[in-house]
């Protein structure tokens, strides 16, 4: 009896989702890194298949878990929102994130930023920006013919597929919507949501207000011997609405 020869089994690949590093090294990279992520989040938040990540592994190749990158954010067009420990590429329909932001602190060194650079060309990134907010320095790279070239002139840059404008001034850099409207931070969120919550309620209280005034009228109107049609154009209801209001 020939016995047959078992092929030795494959150790399962681990793909980690942390580091142990933190996302950031100071408030200000965070500060960025959150601005921009939440309002690259609020502009597509009506598209189901745009999905935005912050500080998120990212595995561009099945069974190498040392290819290896975590943009500070990054945008993958075509891909459904939802969580992830890690983005595996291969389990994502192959689609590589298109749009890469790094935000750039005191640590980072000049060959780390090489190797990132060398790292997302050579997986797929269509747009790649850096900016250094201690220096206010920004820079750009499109894909082209031969892989990412530097965009020469950022300076009103709108991005070709997210169409954000940058405009960088002496002072800081601004991002603005399609729409024009400039991109908040996380505090002119929260007080925006605020106001537009206390704005509701407001108005809220002002309908119930009104149609309180307008059940109180009702039975005075009547008593001045005012018809059903005359008090319904008065106050502006139908027909119906003054009966069934009238019988409560």
């Amino acid at each position: 009896m020939v016995s047959q020869i078992q092929p030795p089994t494959q150790p399962e690949v681990i793909y980690p989702d942390s580091d142990g590093q933190p996302v950031a090294n100071n408030t200000i990279q965070f500060g960025w890194i959150v601005e921009i992520k939440q309002n690259i989040e609020w502009l597509f938040a009506d598209n189901p298949n745009v999905f935005v990540a912050g500080d998120l592994f990212w595995y561009p190749v099945e069974g190498r878990n040392k290819i290896v990158n975590a943009p500070d954010v990054m945008v993958v067009l075509g891909r459904p929102k939802g969580d992830r420990l890690c983005y595996q590429q291969w389990k994502e329909e192959g689609i590589a994130p298109q749009v890469v932001f790094e935000i750039l602190s005191p640590s980072n060194t000049q060959s780390e930023m090489d190797k990132k650079l060398l790292f997302y060309d050579r997986y797929g990134v269509e747009e790649y920006y850096i900016y250094d907010p201690e220096k206010n320095n920004l820079h750009g790279w499109l894909r082209g013919e031969d892989g990412l070239d530097v965009i020469p002139q950022m300076k009103d840059w709108v991005s070709p597929l997210l169409k954000i404008r940058f405009v960088p001034s002496s002072e800081s850099l601004q991002l603005y919507r399609p729409d024009g409207e400039r991109f908040l931070t996380y505090t002119e969120i929260s007080r925006n949501a605020e106001q537009e919550r206390q704005r509701a309620e407001q108005e809220r209280q002002r309908a119930e207000r009104a149609e309180l005034a307008r059940r109180d009228a009702i039975p005075r109107l009547l008593q001045m011997s005012l018809s059903i049609e005359q008090i319904a154009q008065a106050l502006g209801l139908s027909v119906e609405e003054v009966r069934t209001l009238a019988q409560e």
